[in-house]
C-alpha cells in the first residue's frame, strides 16, 4: 500500500514537473528561430537574436539599473532584518508576534498595490527621486524573506553556545559577530540570493517606479514585447535563466544550501 501511494506521488510530482518545464522549453526552443516572429515549429538555426540583445540600448542600462537596485535592496533587507531578527527570537519583546507579523506584511498584499502605493507616496507625494523610491520598494519586498529565512536559523540555533562565549569573556556585540553570524551564515546566503533574484525579475514595482532617466530590465522587455514580437525576448529569457542558475550553483558551492545549517563555532585567533 506504501508502496502504490509512492509511485502515485511520483508519478504526479513527475507531471507536475513536465508541466513547469515545458513552458521554458518552449521559450528556449523558440530563441533559436530565425524567423521574425516567435512561432513554432521553427524554421530554421539563428544565434543572430541573442546578439540583438546587446544591440538594445534599454536591455543594456536596464540590467545595470535591476543590478544595482537588487544589490542595495538586498543588502538593506540583511542589514535591517539580522538584528531585527536577533532581537525577536533572543530578547523578551512586547508584542513579539505583532512585529514579526507586520515584518512578514509586505508578502500578503499584492505587489502591484504596493508598487502603486509607493509610486502614491514616495513620487507623487514627497516626491523623492526615482532611484531611492526603487530601492525602498525592492526593500520591502526583499525584508521578509530575510525575516523567514533567518528566523528558522535563529530558532536552530543552540543559545548555549552564544552563552557560553559569554561566561568565556566575550561581549554581546563581539559574540554576535563571531558566534551568531557563521552558524547562520548558510541562512543569510540563502536568503541574500532569495532577495536578489525576486528583486532583479519583479515587474509590478518596478513598473510603477520605473521613470524617463532610468529603465529597468523587467518594463525594458515588457515595452519592447509591445513593439516588437520577435524571439529577441526569448533570447533575453533563456539569458535570464542562465543568470538566474549561476547564481543559484555558485550560492550552492560557496555554503552548500542541500544541508542543513551547521552550528559550528569558528576562532579566530
Amino acid at each position: 500500500m506504501l508502496n502504490r501511494k509512492n509511485k502515485t506521488l511520483a508519478i504526479i510530482s513527475i507531471i507536475i514537473l513536465i508541466l513547469l518545464m515545458f513552458p521554458l522549453l518552449l521559450v528556449i526552443i523558440t530563441s533559436f528561430n530565425n524567423q521574425d516572429s516567435i512561432s513554432l515549429p521553427i524554421k530554421g538555426f539563428t544565434l543572430s537574436w541573442y546578439a540583438n540583445i546587446f544591440q538594445q540600448p534599454d536591455f543594456i542600462s536596464g540590467f545595470e539599473s535591476s543590478l544595482f537596485v537588487a544589490i542595495i535592496a538586498s543588502l538593506s533587507a540583511l542589514i535591517i532584518g539580522i538584528p531585527a531578527v536577533y532581537a525577536l527570537t533572543r530578547f523578551n519583546i512586547v508584542h513579539k508576534s505583532w512585529f514579526h507579523s507586520f515584518f512578514l506584511s509586505p508578502t500578503l498584499i499584492p505587489e502591484i498595490v504596493i508598487g502603486f502605493a509607493l509610486y502614491q507616496a514616495a513620487v507623487v507625494t514627497l516626491r523623492l527621486p526615482v532611484m531611492p523610491s526603487l530601492i525602498i520598494g525592492h526593500f520591502l519586498l526583499c525584508l521578509p524573506y530575510v525575516i523567514r529565512l533567518v528566523t528558522a536559523s535563529m530558532l536552530l540555533m543552540d543559545k548555549n553556545i552564544e552563552e557560553a562565549a559569554w561566561v568565556c569573556g566575550c561581549s554581546p556585540q563581539k559574540g554576535f559577530f563571531l558566534i551568531v553570524l557563521p552558524n547562520i551564515k548558510a541562512s543569510i546566503v540563502a536568503a541574500f540570493m532569495m532577495c536578489f533574484i525576486n528583486s532583479f525579475n519583479n515587474i509590478p514595482i518596478s513598473l510603477f517606479m520605473n521613470g524617463p532617466s532610468i529603465t529597468m530590465l523587467p518594463p525594458a522587455i515588457l515595452n519592447y514585447l509591445q513593439n516588437n514580437y520577435d524571439p529577441t525576448v526569448s533570447a533575453i529569457s533563456v539569458v535570464l535563466m542562465i543568470f538566474t542558475a549561476l547564481i543559484m550553483l555558485l550560492t550552492e558551492k560557496l555554503v552548500g544550501l542541500n544541508k542543513l545549517p551547521g552550528f559550528k563555532i569558528e576562532v579566530q585567533h
